[in-house]
């Protein structure tokens, strides 16, 4: 099955997703009330599927939708402070053709690189319960699988770093040990045992603080820190490692 058509089943498997009870309840109700800055919106009100190009070598795995954001829009990290982050620092780096992201047709388009998320529906409060989080777990699996050109996987934050390492472990990646540590813009390259698939693409898990609200008003994620991520996942992509 050629990448295309395998990356449209499984975003076809995640809008049609309804494992998650309290999540699902949530969106449509955020859906149905809407912020009163967006009344003339119509909400996604779904899982939402991830975006960009089926050929990346670079794959950012956030934590989940925003309840205004891309549950909202129905494109991960679109509508929101998080996503003008993102999105902003993908373009300054040439992995997206706009600097920002308002809906899914506004024109953005990603090159060499592909968004999703560690949960797919919005959560209460930002946070998913470990169960849900489990829930999810298999569209990240196959995601890996159809994202064959991926060498770099990025992640947003502490929870989704361990969702990615736990899919790595899953697809044969055993790594190093002692297990790899989040901190940002720190990386660690993963392969399985001779043979393996895993083997034949080791992969690079590269962590960054989540561009959230929260981090980025207090100071605990600035622009430079951001920028070095991405300064990081172009050198490693061409294949320097000092």
């Amino acid at each position: 099955m050629p990448v295309h058509e395998s990356l449209a089943q499984v975003r076809r498997d995640i809008v049609a997703c309804e494992l998650c009870p309290r999540l699902r309840i949530y969106c449509r109700e955020v859906a149905a009330s809407k912020r009163r800055a967006y009344r003339d919106w119509n909400y996604w009100g779904r899982p939402v599927p991830g975006f960009g190009d089926p050929r990346a070598r670079l794959w950012l795995v956030g934590l989940a939708p925003a309840a205004h954001g891309a549950n909202r829009t129905g494109r991960m990290f679109t509508g929101d402070s998080s996503g003008d982050w993102l999105y902003r620092a993908l373009h300054a780096h040439g992995f997206a053709a706009l600097p920002t992201s308002t809906s899914r047709d506004d024109g953005q388009r990603l090159e060499d690189a592909y968004v999703s998320a560690a949960v797919r529906c919005a959560p209460p409060g930002n946070k998913p319960l470990p169960e849900e989080i489990v829930r999810c777990s298999a569209f990240l699996d196959r995601e890996l699988e159809s994202l064959s050109q991926v060498r770099i996987v990025l992640a947003l934050g502490r929870i989704a770093f361990d969702a990615a390492l736990r899919m790595l472990e899953r697809a044969g990646y055993a790594g190093t040990r002692p297990k790899p540590q989040f901190a940002h813009c720190a990386w660690v390259t993963l392969a399985g045992a001779p043979g393996s698939p895993a083997a034949r693409r080791p992969l690079v898990l590269l962590a960054s603080y989540h561009p959230s609200r929260q981090n980025t008003q207090t100071g605990k994620l600035t622009r430079p820190m951001f920028d070095e991520v991405f300064t990081t996942a172009r050198r490693l992509l061409d294949g320097r490692t000092d």
